[in-house]
């Protein structure tokens, strides 16, 4: 079995920024916004985030007939986690060799450059 970069597949992580952009979201409404960009089956958005919800990453509580999904962990502790995996992973555990690859990136514009080196100057007084 080949194991996963992330421990998020990329429909799980569609479905969370859909619930952190909306505080707390039914699958209506998740549902929804998903078919705006593809089709999906409303019983797969169902699915999802059940998962979503026994891997710790969302909570739910019932409001009349439906459930209503809300972040277990708030979305900045989850992306750190998921960049920490994919330095140690993919980067041997060095940040630097990550962000060499993203600054040197043909997909990074020269303003989003000068926005991560002006990041850094701004850390490094902090």
């Amino acid at each position: 079995m080949k194991k996963s970069l992330t421990p998020l597949g990329e429909t799980e992580m569609e479905i969370l920024h859909h619930v952190w952009e909306l505080d707390s979201a039914s699958v209506s409404d998740v549902h929804e916004r998903i078919l705006r960009d593809r089709k999906v089956a409303y019983t797969t958005v169902m699915t999802v985030m059940k998962n979503l919800a026994e891997k710790g990453y969302l909570r739910f509580e019932k409001q009349g007939m439906a459930y209503v999904y809300s972040a277990a962990i708030p979305p900045d502790r989850v992306k750190q986690s998921l960049i920490g995996n994919l330095v140690k992973k993919v980067f041997d555990g060095s940040p630097a060799a990550l962000l060499q690859t993203l600054v040197s990136s043909e997909q990074i514009s020269d303003s989003e450059r000068s926005e991560l080196l002006e990041l850094i100057r701004n850390m490094k007084q902090e």
